[in-house]
């Protein structure tokens, strides 16, 4: 029973779940309805698709893994499990993923989950140990998922779709920001370039700063594409006002670990009443608010 519940973790599950979540979003908001087949395709994809990376960044990170306090007793550093398990599980269901988004969904779909496969694991992973510039690299998988799940409703890329990307991205960027602040002893045990590292913890509050600047306005784009109506409307914006609210008391001289603490929970927050906001006020809309994305359908 333990090394199941080892293998289980591989995947960083509660992760995987919050992933998908997102990618879901994307799916719903989409101004067509797929077949319930090409739902469940894109969750259970995604699913193993997370999973999979997830378990070849505990491969890749496994020494480092173990000089960190709060990663130490992963399954891989503490040696109960053997690595080339969790390449094999990684590899297995990446590629399973992949051939199973591209059959059941759509070929587009299964593209953009190999970019954020190999971008997160290829590209971000090691370079987290080489530049504070991973922090970045890593926002392009994270905010996938929801473009990803637009695809899968629509077959193509568009506004709408990346304007949700673009959503996602900029919201990582505190949100990480704010976890390399309170957790700076264990990266730098792990040997981790970061912002708050390499730059400073003040040249990082105001990247905060500036990534909540950019958030509030490109989240409310959504908004004359029929996404959202008047609910969401208000919500992110009042949602953005007081996320970059706390962000610039980062800013005071007295701000240190609590204060990032508290940005991190209320960049959870902000994600989930904005994105909670998308699917209400599509539902109260009832599909029949013109929009932009609509408009430009007819126009085709």
């Amino acid at each position: 029973m333990s090394h199941v519940r080892d293998l289980i973790a591989l995947v960083k599950p509660r992760i995987t779940l919050m992933v998908v979540a997102t990618g879901a979003v994307g799916l719903y908001l989409a101004p067509t309805n797929p077949a319930p087949e090409t739902k469940l395709g894109l969750l259970l994809g995604m699913t193993l698709l997370v999973g999979g990376a997830n378990a070849l960044n505990m491969y890749l990170e496994r020494d480092i893994d173990g000089r960190a306090e709060r990663t130490k007793d992963r399954p891989l550093p503490a040696g109960r499990l053997a690595p080339g398990i969790a390449l094999t599980l990684s590899i297995c269901l990446g590629v399973l993923a992949l051939l199973w988004l591209g059959l059941v969904v759509n070929p587009l779909t299964a593209v953009l989950g190999l970019l954020a496969f190999v971008s997160y694991t290829a590209c971000y992973t090691p370079m987290k140990q080489i530049s504070p510039g991973a922090l970045v690299i890593g926002a392009v998988p994270g905010a996938m998922p929801p473009l990803m799940g637009w695809t899968a409703a629509t077959g193509q890329l568009d506004l709408a779709g990346l304007t949700l990307f673009s959503i996602m991205f900029l919201w990582q960027l505190p949100h990480f920001i704010a976890i390399a602040l309170f957790r700076s002893e264990d990266y730098r045990r792990a040997g981790f370039k970061t912002l708050v590292s390499e730059l400073g913890e003040r040249t990082a509050k105001f990247q905060v700063v500036l990534y909540l600047l950019l958030l509030c306005p490109v989240s409310l784009l959504l908004v004359p594409m029929g996404i959202g109506g008047k609910l969401y409307l208000w919500t992110a914006l009042l949602a953005g006002l007081g996320f970059l609210v706390v962000g610039v008391q980062g800013l005071r001289r007295s701000a240190g670990i609590r204060w990032a603490r508290n940005l991190f929970k209320v960049s959870l927050l902000y994600l989930m009443v904005v994105f909670g906001a998308m699917l209400a006020g599509n539902a109260l809309q009832g599909g029949d608010a013109p929009s932009l994305y609509a408009i430009g359908q007819d126009a085709g």
